[in-house]
């Protein structure tokens, strides 16, 4: 299984700041959990990378 393989899970991710000053991607799907926190900065340079993969996305479609 890699990036390019498709599959039919639905799951929900929140995104936001903790109490504790991280930045915290919270993902649930089948019951499953998945907090998954940053530092501030880790969560700049995850942006930039989201960032990216929306502008090669975008450039594929043409």
């Amino acid at each position: 299984m890699g990036i390019n393989t498709e599959r039919d899970i639905v799951a929900n991710l929140q995104i936001g700041p903790t109490d504790a000053g991280m930045v915290r991607l919270f993902i649930e799907a089948d019951g499953v959990e998945i907090p998954m926190d940053f530092d501030p900065e880790e969560a700049d340079d995850i942006a930039e990378e989201v960032r990216a993969a929306a502008q090669a996305a975008r450039a594929q479609k043409r």
